[in-house]
């Protein structure tokens, strides 16, 4: 384990030069510097592979952010960079369309339970917010109830304490519900309501058959079901969330994970549904049919089918789970932290008894990233962590919670800190998840 925090001089000086002129200076709000202890972590990576990244200064890290969730199968996947030189030799985009667009739409119809038609395009903003403006042409209804984080745009962002910048009629035509609380969405949904979009599940299993409840009252109301699986697709089962519990909603959407951190997103639905893309719903972009990316998502889905990567996810993901818990077991310190969530993605909690959790979670991270590991709060592991990688994260944190014990038995958490502490992203977030959800805003 290394023993002293790294050396980051080169990454603040390129920090120096961003803040002349981007505002602010990420471009990913999970990528930046509020999200990390600004004065330990490194601020700009330089390159990475299979589930290491170098910074800009060239300290090594074994990487639990993925690039904020797309790379599946690690970074240099050679199958994937392989299928994205091959079809840089022929061009990436072109003026007319690309069979990949064609060959990559029958894959996603037959892997995926909803994919009777398909759309293809860049970010998982735009396919929520096209997922919802084709659920108010079929139905001729204007509201919107949301349960997640479902991207930047004015529908979504208007339920959240960011929202300069968006009218009010706009605000009042969305609204939130809480997950595994049935009674939360019955009071919000009316005949006006177009569509229900949500994460299947974020950190927190669905209890009590929650989501075919929200299916059947969807159904009953004559709303579209959304689900954003932006974090299921591809890592809870190849075909998503939707396969994983046998729940087929009308429309779903996916970005994250499938091209091993290509730009690409897909918005798959019925059939009835999507027809109103061909001339009534106007939802294009020049760059939907780029190819580098449909090379990659080909390549990626392929290799997940192959080598079952969704069961390696979760493998290593129950390995970091269930071993973080016992050695917080091992230091006393149950009632203060836990690792929680489905094995493909689990997150780790800080109870605020114990004194403010983003206090706290700078202090591990702060001494994790001392120890050579790149923490954001998660685990989001790929397909080429090694179990030698698993082990140094769990030795790591096996130092690290013995630290945080003797810090909280001194009552200098605070005081330890060597650079500024995480910030929280949003200051409130409406009603929406206020456990789980609340913290991962934390580090969005």
């Amino acid at each position: 384990m290394s023993q002293s925090y790294p050396d980051i001089t080169i990454s603040n000086a390129w920090y120096e030069r961003a803040k002349q002129i981007m505002f602010p200076v990420t471009q990913t709000m999970a990528k930046g510097p509020s999200q990390y202890v600004n004065g330990v972590a490194p601020k700009y990576l330089s390159r990475g592979k299979d589930g290491h990244v170098w910074d800009v200064d060239g300290n090594e890290y074994v990487d639990y952010n993925m690039g904020i969730g797309p790379i599946s199968l690690g970074y240099g996947y050679e199958a994937v960079d392989n299928a994205i030189k091959k079809q840089l030799e022929d061009g990436i985009t072109f003026s007319l369309m690309h069979p990949l667009e064609v060959e990559l739409s029958e894959l996603i119809h037959r892997i995926i339970p909803n994919a009777e038609a398909v759309r293809i395009a860049k970010t998982g903003a735009e396919v929520c917010s096209a997922a919802v403006r084709i659920s108010r042409a079929f139905t001729g209804r204007k509201k919107v109830l949301c349960c997640g984080y479902h991207g930047w745009h004015d529908w979504y962002i208007g339920t959240t304490s960011r929202a300069d910048g968006i009218p009010q009629e706009i605000k009042d035509l969305s609204a939130t519900f809480d997950y595994n609380n049935i009674e939360s969405l019955k009071a919000k949904l009316d005949d006006d309501v177009a569509c229900v979009i949500l994460e299947p599940f974020i950190f927190e299993a669905p209890k009590d058959n929650f989501l075919e409840k929200v299916q059947a009252l969807c159904q009953a109301n004559g709303t579209l079901l959304i689900f954003d699986e932006m974090w299921t697709g591809f890592r809870v089962a190849v075909g998503g969330a939707q396969e994983y519990f046998g729940i087929t909603p009308d429309l779903a959407v996916y970005s994250k994970a499938f091209a091993n951190g290509m730009p690409i997103a897909l918005l798959t639905g019925r059939k009835d549904v999507m027809q109103l893309f061909e001339k009534d719903v106007f939802f294009y972009s020049t760059f939907g049919g780029e190819a580098l990316s449909m090379a990659a998502a080909m390549a990626t889905i392929h290799e997940m089918i192959e080598k079952n990567v969704p069961a390696a996810l979760a493998a290593k993901g129950k390995t970091l789970r269930e071993g973080y818990n016992v050695l917080v077991a091992k230091h006393h310190l149950s009632s203060i932290t836990t690792c929680q969530g489905f094995d493909c993605r689990t997150i780790l909690t800080f109870n605020a008894s114990a004194g403010d959790p983003l206090i706290l979670k700078s202090f591990v991270q702060q001494e994790m990233i001392k120890r050579g590991v790149l923490w954001g709060g998660f685990h989001n592991v790929c397909f080429t962590h090694t179990d030698e990688d698993i082990q140094k994260t769990l030795a790591a944190y096996d130092e690290v919670l013995a630290l945080l014990a003797s810090a909280l038995n001194e009552n200098s958490v605070a005081q330890q800190l060597r650079g500024k502490p995480v910030e929280a992203v949003f200051r409130k977030v409406g009603d929406v998840q206020k456990t789980f959800r609340e913290k991962e805003l934390q580090v969005k």
